[in-house]
């Protein structure tokens, strides 16, 4: 059954930028235009809060690309970068990104969750039954989760129009 979309229809996107930024970096060795994705995860509709989790590193090189998400209307959301014994590198905001769309899940008539994770599909399930919101997600198909994409109200699949979503 297609999904309903209107311009009365009040969104929250949620983006997940390490997923996008490695999903483009490892099949396409490019960068996500994530401008587009706001749009396109818009279609049209009243934006009520954008999202970006994103992590900070040491150096501080990504304060150009934050400049860049906040001018496109995106609030960023930082956290350190986690290093571990060993060298393993972990930035995670599974927990954060699931927690704000919960806060404001009742808020919203639809959420768009930018991300390939399916670490998400229990919090879609919630917010579906609990809030009655649509629950879309925009990522890249060929490292998506199968089953976010299976439970998700809509997917749209970043990699249909590389032209739009990569640089």
């Amino acid at each position: 059954m297609p999904v309903i979309k209107h311009k009365d229809q009040r969104v929250g996107v949620f983006i997940d930028v390490p997923n996008l930024y490695h999903s483009a970096k490892n099949l396409y060795h490019a960068k996500v235009n994530f401008k587009e994705v706001l749009k396109t995860a818009l279609d049209g509709r009243h934006l009520i809060r954008a999202l970006a989790y994103s992590i900070r590193t040491e150096g501080g090189e990504e304060q150009a690309f934050i400049d860049a998400l906040t001018k496109s209307g995106i609030e960023v959301k930082l956290k350190d970068l986690q290093i571990f014994p060993g060298g393993m590198k972990k930035g995670d905001w599974d927990v954060g990104l699931a927690v704000d769309a919960i806060k404001l899940g009742a808020k919203l008539d639809a959420i768009v969750l930018a991300t390939g994770d399916g670490d998400f599909v229990p919090l879609i399930e919630f917010l579906k039954v609990n809030f009655g919101c649509q629950v879309e997600v925009i990522a890249f198909g060929r490292s998506a989760s199968g089953q976010l994409k299976e439970i998700a109200d809509d997917f749209i699949d970043l990699g249909n129009n590389k032209k739009y979503f990569i640089n």
